[in-house]
């Protein structure tokens, strides 16, 4: 699956998304943060922004791994920095438009469902610079950069870790939204899967998503609904459970712990290192983020310059990968995970639901 969308696919989404708001949104203003005085190089004079999604950043997700790779460019380079945290999808203009009006050199958006609220912007302020994880507009717009990720393809190994260490014969995955960045991740867990039963002769099987229809929990903010949603899988045999849902996942791990022997594969970033659960992380599907933020602001302050060539992250150039495997994937296995991976790498084998 690509993830360049066209940008009116997404009306729909966003509408709805914007539909489900129940409360007022409240004024919000821009966080000014500097990384520590200590070890951070002296300051230019260049502004890089950044707005969250929903969930803030310190999700232990991707609006985290964003922030920290901003943080770190700071750090290293001495770029002033400002970033706004995002309730609900009400915030979402009124966080960018607060960064355009403080002058910032680029403004970063995290996330897909930000993508109206940065076209507008960027639409209507055309010497302003922009970047958007998650989500690349076609036809392009000039002053805008997307960062996506092809997780799809660490996705698979992940799910062919996953048929190759389950006890039960059956593991599971399930989003927070229905959209195309949290549906790659299942995508590529489901082919991984299929991938080691039409290798192997298996008949491991996979709940919560079957390549068109799946379970969501329609947000990126309750863990009580993500916890739920996992001891159902776990109730039907689930032993790997992948939850695509930002901070929803930790219910699943919660629910994956109380369960015992119940594996959780991270999503976004290295599960091991940024949650509580890193004794049931089976492995992580990393969407190296922070890397990619890194080097797109310091190519504008410091390097070449902005560009609005897209960034597409990929096993290839490091822009996904796994991330740690617990002690319970085989060996075998694991040996085998780097052979998927150079087949991916060089195309001779499809990341595709078969």
């Amino acid at each position: 699956m690509k993830n360049t969308i066209r940008f009116g696919a997404l009306v729909a989404v966003s509408a709805l998304a914007l539909a489900a708001c129940a409360s007022a949104p409240e004024e919000t203003t821009p966080s000014e943060t500097t990384a520590p005085t200590s070890t951070a190089a002296a300051p230019i004079d260049y502004l890089a922004c950044m707005v969250s999604d929903a969930g803030g950043f310190d999700d232990k997700s991707f609006n985290q791994a964003g922030y920290e790779g901003l943080q770190s460019v700071a750090n290293d380079t001495g770029v002033q920095v400002k970033t706004a945290e995002s309730k609900d999808e009400a915030d979402y203009a009124n966080n960018i438009n607060a960064m355009v009006s403080a002058n910032c050199n680029l403004i970063i958006t995290v996330g897909f469902l930000l993508a109206d609220a940065t076209a507008a912007a960027a639409t209507a302020n055309a010497d302003t610079d922009f970047a958007i994880i998650d989500f690349a507009f076609d036809p392009a717009i000039p002053n805008v950069k997307g960062l996506t990720f092809e997780t799809d393809q660490a996705a698979f190994l992940a799910g062919y870790a996953a048929a190759g260490s389950t006890k039960t014969g059956t593991v599971a995955t399930f989003g927070g939204m229905n959209i195309p960045t949290v549906t790659i991740f299942m995508d590529g867990f489901l082919a991984g899967v299929n991938y080691f039963n039409t290798e192997t002769g298996g008949s491991v099987k996979v709940l919560g998503w079957d390549g068109k229809n799946g379970s969501f929990t329609d947000d990126f903010d309750d863990q009580t609904k993500g916890q739920n949603l996992a001891q159902g899988f776990i109730d039907q045999g689930a032993d790997i459970i992948m939850p695509v849902a930002g901070p929803v996942g930790l219910g699943a791990a919660a629910a994956a712990k109380a369960a015992g022997n119940t594996w959780i594969v991270g999503v976004d970033s290295d599960w091991t290192l940024t949650t509580d659960y890193k004794d049931i992380i089976l492995t992580s599907v990393m969407k190296n983020m922070g890397p990619a933020v890194y080097d797109v602001v310091q190519a504008a302050a410091l390097g070449d310059g902005f560009s609005n060539e897209n960034y597409v992250g990929t096993l290839e150039n490091g822009g996904v990968g796994l991330g740690t495997s617990a002690a319970v994937v085989p060996a075998e296995v694991l040996t085998k995970l780097e052979e998927l991976k150079a087949g991916i790498i060089d195309g001779s084998i499809p990341v595709k639901v078969s």
